[in-house]
């Protein structure tokens, strides 16, 4: 395999997470891009100093390279990647596709008319546990697949100061405005990985947890949870989160057929628990299987140094061989399953601001689904270019922090 030039638009603690994961791959990043010199510094020593910099996209999509990791606003990325279709250059997208529906319908236009390989960088279905409830799933022991759940429970410490000003660094940052549907890769992709299901109609509910006290935040959501139910295209049901902030810090998933069923253990991960019926119990196993799964991996060394749980290393990797063979990524990481998994993202905070109104996923392969949204562009975000959210992102619209916690925000930012 050729090196691959790359260039990361995004130089804040992720994009440099991402392309120190991809010079271990043996890449090459040729440039960077991002508004901050600070950030545009650390990343630079971090890649060895002999990179382009740039303050601008435009200049930066000019700079000769074979593929851009998107690591810009969780929001923005349709935009940019479309930019990259044009000049048929390969886009690693990190977290949600597109932050509207509209964008989403202008990203697999765009594509399509690309020669691009383009991947959702979604890592968690990578995680030693998911590749071995995907491993199951593909063996066929469980029977038909009927029902799974992703969680993604991530509660953070509000005086976390050291987190503000990494990852929310000014007050209409889109973190402060994150509807708890949005952040929902890391719940639904690895259930859509191992199922190879797509959800075709989503629901959503939310429990409203505002943060108390005066602590430093900005956060204009006070939801603590989003619970999202989905019907799929083979008749199986999801239930996922979002980003949730109940109890203690896990990440669980949980896949049942009419003969089986296969989770990790909440806090005990990376252990599975494998069951069967009693009748259906297939030769060698055991009615309930408790283990840990080995990698199995020829570079399982250095799947172990990279971030969340060797997710990084991996889903980078599918990336390269995509690139090298010329071909899509499977599902749920090509274009359309990725725009599909933000429609869910999206119609389910929709939804749940609708009382938990029903709402059709729209097939991005048939123009008449794209045609009915490509100009909704409600968004619960401020935009870069200065544009306003058009949607609540709480279920109590009029929630906003208070004064003093305005106040201390400002403070620890400085």
């Amino acid at each position: 395999m050729k090196k691959i030039r790359i260039g990361i638009f995004g130089a804040g603690t992720r994009g440099r997470s991402l392309a120190w994961t991809f010079m271990m791959l043996n890449c090459e990043i040729v440039a960077i891009c991002d508004t901050r010199d600070a950030e545009l510094e650390k990343t630079a020593q971090a890649v060895g100093g002999d990179v382009a910099i740039y303050h601008d996209f435009d200049s930066f999509i000019e700079h000769d390279m074979d593929a851009v990791v998107l690591a810009n606003y969780f929001h923005e990325h349709a935009p940019y990647a479309i930019r990259c279709f044009e000049r048929d250059l390969h886009v690693y997208s990190e977290c949600i596709s597109n932050g509207t529906m509209a964008d989403g319908v202008a990203l697999i236009r765009a594509f399509e008319k690309s020669k691009s390989i383009y991947m959702l960088a979604e890592n968690y279905p990578q995680m030693l546990f998911n590749r071995e409830i995907k491993r199951i799933c593909d063996g066929g022991t469980l029977g038909k697949i009927m029902y799974a759940e992703g969680e993604y429970n991530h509660p953070g410490d509000p005086n976390d100061v050291q987190f503000k000003k990494d990852y929310n660094y000014f007050e209409k940052h889109w973190r402060n405005y994150l509807p708890r549907t949005y952040y929902i890769t890391h719940s639904m992709g690895p259930v859509m990985w191992a199922t190879g299901a797509t959800p075709k109609r989503v629901t959503a509910f939310t429990s409203f947890a505002p943060i108390e006290g005066d602590v430093p935040t900005a956060s204009y959501n006070g939801d603590g949870t989003a619970i999202i139910t989905t019907q799929n295209d083979d008749g199986s049901i999801f239930r996922v989160t979002g980003c949730a902030k109940f109890g203690a810090h896990h990440k669980s998933y949980r896949v049942c057929g009419t003969k089986g069923s296969i989770e990790n253990l909440r806090g005990m991960e990376p252990q599975v628990m494998l069951r069967y019926n009693d009748w259906e119990i297939p030769e060698g196993a055991k009615e309930i299987n408790l283990y840990t799964p080995e990698w199995n991996d020829p570079d399982q060394e250095l799947i172990k140094k990279s971030g969340h749980g060797g997710g990084d290393y991996l889903t980078a990797r599918m990336f390269l061989n995509c690139i090298d063979k010329g071909v899509q990524p499977e599902h749920p990481f090509n274009a359309y399953a990725a725009v599909a998994m933000s429609s869910v993202a999206i119609l389910g905070h929709r939804s749940m601001l609708n009382g938990g109104q029903p709402y059709d996923i729209p097939d991005f392969t048939k123009e008449e689904d794209c045609k009915q949204y490509e100009n909704d562009r409600e968004t619960p975000f401020y935009g870069t270019d200065g544009s306003e959210p058009t949607v609540p992102c709480c279920s109590h619209p009029d929630f906003k922090p208070t004064e003093k916690q305005v106040e201390l925000y400002h403070e620890v930012l400085k």
